[in-house]
């Protein structure tokens, strides 16, 4: 699986003029399911995130996790992650998995976060989503499982 995770101030998503999830300070994690990801995959990425320590401690280091600061997730389908772009200018997204596995792995990710003691809201699998963050740092780290 990949994900882009975000730190941010706040974040939400809309689908069709409705706030569908939202979180204050956490992160917004854009993910993906790729050919051949399963369980396990989304097992070491959701624990890797959760303990992803990239927020500020007293002292101003990057020290901190999510789960050590009470913040929450935003999870959003993204399979645009898995672009290749390296045939020309149009990408392609062969590499993703099928739609019907990649809706089970994100929504098993969003329930493995939840899990790992984050609070966690999602966007909606296959919509069009308008997504708004405050990007706080700003911080973005690639991540693949």
């Amino acid at each position: 699986m990949r994900a882009l995770v975000q730190r941010v101030a706040h974040a939400s998503v809309v689908v069709e003029s409705e706030t569908v999830g939202e979180i204050g300070p956490g992160l917004l994690i854009l993910v993906c399911a790729m050919q051949g990801d399963g369980e396990a995959e989304a097992d070491t990425l959701a624990a890797k995130i959760a303990k992803l320590r990239i927020f500020k401690d007293e002292g101003g280091k990057m020290n901190r996790s999510v789960r050590d600061t009470g913040g929450s997730a935003l999870v959003v389908s993204q399979f645009t992650l898995a672009a290749d772009t390296s045939r020309g200018n149009r990408p392609g997204f062969s590499t993703a998995a099928a739609p019907d596995e990649g809706e089970r792995l994100y929504e098993y990710f969003a329930t493995r976060m939840q899990a790992e003691g984050v609070p966690t809201a999602k966007g909606r699998f296959g919509a069009d989503m308008k997504v708004s963050l405050l990007n706080d740092g700003p911080v973005t780290i690639w991540l693949e499982s």
